[in-house]
C-alpha cells in the first residue's frame, strides 16, 4: 500500500491588518483553507514588529483603521521592503485607493468583499511577484545598471541618482525599468513590456503598461510632461531613450 502523500506546503505568507475581528477571523480561516499561511494583527504596530518576526509574502493592508494613518503604513511598507501590498478600502474611498496604488500598493479591494474575489486577487498579485523576482535573477551576475545620473540596483531594488536623489519603486516599476534598461534605444510594445517586465496577469492588459511608464516617468523624468528618457512612439509603443550601462 502507497504511503499517504505529505500535505502540501502553504503557498505564501499572508499578512492581514485589519482592527475589525470579525474580518481577521474570516480572512483567517479561508485563506488558510485555500493553502495559504496567514497571520493577522489590529495595528500598524503590530505590524512592524510581526515583519521584524517573520518572512511575509504578502501584506493585506486596512486603510480605515482607527487611530492608525493607513497611507503611512503603506509608505513605510514600501520603505522597508518589495513586499507586495493589497488595500482593503471602503467603496467610497477613490482618493485613498489612487493615493495608495501611487504611493506603490499593487492592488485593491473594496469593502465589503466576496472571499473569493479577495483570495484572486491575491493569488495573481502572488504570481507576478515571484516572476518579477526570478526576472531580476534570472542572470546573476548582472548587478545594476547605470543610465543619464541613476544607478539602478537589480539585488536591493533600489533605484538612486547621482545628486543624492533615492527613488522607492513598486513591484511594476521595477520590472518595467528592468525590462527598459535591458533593451535600451529599442521601440518595444506595449505586448513585448507586459512579456518583458512580467506584468501579465488575466487583470492586466495593454493599458496598463501606459500607467506604469506614467509613473515611472514622475520618478526618473526631469519633466514628467516632457519626457526625454522614456519616449512614445505613436501607434508602436516606447523607447528607452538612454545610453545604459551594465554593471556586473
Amino acid at each position: 500500500m502507497s504511503a499517504t502523500p505529505p500535505p502540501a506546503a502553504p503557498a505564501g505568507h499572508i499578512l492581514v491588518v485589519d482592527d475589525d475581528p470579525a474580518v481577521r477571523a474570516l480572512l483567517l480561516e479561508y485563506l488558510a483553507a485555500n493553502e495559504l499561511r496567514v497571520s493577522a494583527v489590529a495595528s500598524g504596530a503590530a505590524m512592524l514588529e510581526l515583519l521584524d518576526r517573520e518572512a511575509i509574502d504578502l501584506v493585506l493592508l486596512d486603510l480605515k483603521m482607527p487611530g492608525e494613518d493607513g497611507m503611512q503604513l503603506a509608505r513605510a511598507l514600501r520603505e522597508r521592503a518589495g513586499i507586495p501590498i493589497v488595500l482593503l478600502t471602503g467603496k467610497a474611498e477613490e482618493a485613498d485607493r489612487v493615493m495608495g496604488l501611487e504611493l506603490g500598493a499593487d492592488d485593491y479591494v473594496t469593502k465589503p468583499f466576496s472571499p473569493r474575489e479577495l483570495l484572486a486577487r491575491i493569488r495573481a498579485v502572488l504570481r507576478r511577484y515571484h516572476v518579477q523576482t526570478e526576472l531580476a535573477s534570472r542572470d546573476d551576475k548582472r548587478r545594476a545598471y547605470r543610465f543619464a545620473g541613476w544607478e539602478f540596483n537589480l539585488r536591493t531594488r533600489k533605484l538612486g541618482h547621482a545628486d543624492g536623489r533615492r527613488m522607492d519603486l513598486s513591484n511594476n516599476e521595477f520590472s518595467l525599468l528592468a525590462a527598459f534598461c535591458s533593451a535600451p534605444q529599442r521601440v518595444l510594445s506595449r505586448d513585448q513590456l507586459l512579456q518583458l517586465s512580467r506584468l501579465h496577469n488575466a487583470e492586466v492588459y495593454d493599458r496598463t503598461v501606459d500607467v506604469q511608464v506614467l509613473r515611472l516617468r514622475r520618478k526618473i523624468e526631469a519633466d514628467p510632461f516632457n519626457p526625454q528618457l522614456i519616449l512614445t512612439e505613436r501607434g508602436a509603443g516606447y523607447l528607452f531613450n538612454a545610453g545604459v550601462e551594465t554593471l556586473y
